[in-house]
């Protein structure tokens, strides 16, 4: 397995870019991982903005 870090990237985001860095992380699509949070989000009373904010404290910036 390669050597890869979970950053957010300087391109490609929306707000933060913690849907991107996931992406890029998992080599998944990024508009896939965005509706899924945002779904996620919605069914979850919103407990996911919460979880974003977190994200976009920990994660670094590439």
């Amino acid at each position: 397995m390669e050597n890869r870090k979970f950053t957010r990237p300087r391109s490609n985001r929306m707000i933060a870019g913690v849907c991107a860095g996931i992406a890029n992380y998992f080599g998944w699509d990024v508009t896939m991982v965005r509706v899924i949070y945002a779904l996620l989000s919605i069914f979850t009373a919103f407990s996911g903005v919460l979880v974003y904010i977190i994200l976009w404290i920990v994660i670094p910036e590439q």
